[in-house]
């Protein structure tokens, strides 16, 4: 072999290698996408309320899964059935052995209408590994204040005579149990997915 294309050669692998080095080396970590909490990371306030079979469900037992939270309503006309209609189709783009380590609440801002049986049967329409839950207004308030959700009762002629204005945000939850990121309602669908698995991974 020639000497000159030999070094040629050898020249151009060298430059290959120590780009790849320098882009391994200097490339940003991935990040999130949604709105990021600051660090130290607020921890989520405790949610103690009731299931549809009339166990208690406590956030603090989800430690160890993804915690995707939502507040809504059985009765909401649009943002709630596109925002859960939105978390199925994120789940359905996890393997089933992720999947099951990511866990959806949908926490109602109705408790004059919504008892756990029919919050739960709400969430089962989309998904029915999704935990619908309800309770009494003094629990809920708790709740509502400790996560800043803004809730509005307004009579009107709807279906159901009345809406409810609430903050339509979701909320992630990491394994420990600290509130990291935030999604605005519709938001891309693959964004939430990036930050689960980012989240999954860390």
């Amino acid at each position: 072999m020639d000497r000159k294309i030999l070094f040629v050669g050898l020249g151009s692998f060298l430059i290959i290698l120590l780009v790849g080095v320098a882009t391994f080396i200097f490339a940003k970590p991935d990040t999130f996408r949604g709105t990021t909490y600051a660090e130290p990371y607020p921890v989520a306030p405790d949610i103690q309320l009731t299931r549809s079979d009339g166990s208690t469900f406590q956030l603090g037992k989800m430690r160890g899964n993804v915690v995707l939270l939502f507040f809504g309503y059985t009765s909401c006309p649009d943002v709630c059935p596109t925002t859960l209609a939105e978390l199925k189709l994120a789940l359905s783009k996890f393997s089933p052995a992720d999947a099951t380590r990511v866990k959806v609440l949908f926490v109602t801002v109705d408790p004059d209408h919504d008892t756990p049986q029919r919050v739960q049967e709400y969430v089962n329409n989309f998904n029915t590994a999704f935990i619908g839950l309800s309770g009494s207004q003094a629990e809920l308030e708790k709740i509502w204040q400790g996560y800043g959700i803004y809730r509005e009762i307004v009579q009107d002629q709807s279906a159901a005579g009345y809406t409810v204005n609430h903050t339509a945000r979701i909320t992630l939850i990491d394994e420990q149990g600290n509130m990291r990121v935030s999604f605005s309602f519709d938001s891309p669908v693959d964004d939430i997915v990036h930050d689960i698995k980012l989240m999954l991974k860390s």
